[in-house]
């Protein structure tokens, strides 16, 4: 990898990881678990669209691992990991058939993908189902945040192109 790819992926996480620490503090939307904006998914649909599976893949696991050592709930990596490897998973196959100009629609997708992984995590974790009572809540709530998220990346992703055509002319 070269140094500016991995400087521009590095600052990437930096930014993600910031924007986690920060949505931390925020107050919770619903009484839900689990239900929160996902506020940094914005840099994770941009470079998605901008860097290779591999290269976000690696940016996404050290925004968790970090994620969650910063915000001194390690047991909540788990939940956090299944959610994120999947929303990953499901984006990265989308990419290939929605275009650059909606991947809104691929942050919404990845959005419902992170709580169903979510979902999964905990039903392991619990040995029980009862926790699908929440989903439907999850996947309306995730509906909701990854349409947001997306137009944000959109919005993003339009005006980092808007500069490269500037800096070449």
């Amino acid at each position: 990898m070269k140094t500016r790819r991995l400087a521009e992926l590095s600052m990437l996480t930096a930014m993600a990881l910031i924007i986690f620490i920060v949505e931390l503090r925020f107050p919770d939307i619903l009484p839900i678990p689990g239900v929160k904006l996902g506020l940094a998914n914005i840099i994770t649909v941009y470079a998605v669209y901008r860097f290779s599976g591999r290269e976000v893949f690696l940016m996404v696991l050290t925004r968790v691992i970090l994620g969650a050592v910063f915000s001194t709930n390690v047991s909540a990596l788990i939940y956090s990991l299944s959610g994120a490897m999947l929303c990953l998973a499901g984006m990265l196959l989308l990419r290939r058939v929605i275009p650059m100009n909606y991947i809104w629609l691929c942050s919404i997708v990845g959005a419902m993908l992170h709580n169903t992984g979510q979902i999964a995590a905990a039903m392991l974790m619990m040995r029980s189902a009862a926790v699908l009572v929440y989903y439907p809540v999850l996947l309306i709530s995730g509906g909701i945040a990854g349409t947001f998220t997306g137009v944000c990346a959109q919005l993003v992703l339009r005006r980092q192109l808007k500069r490269g055509e500037k800096n070449k002319a």
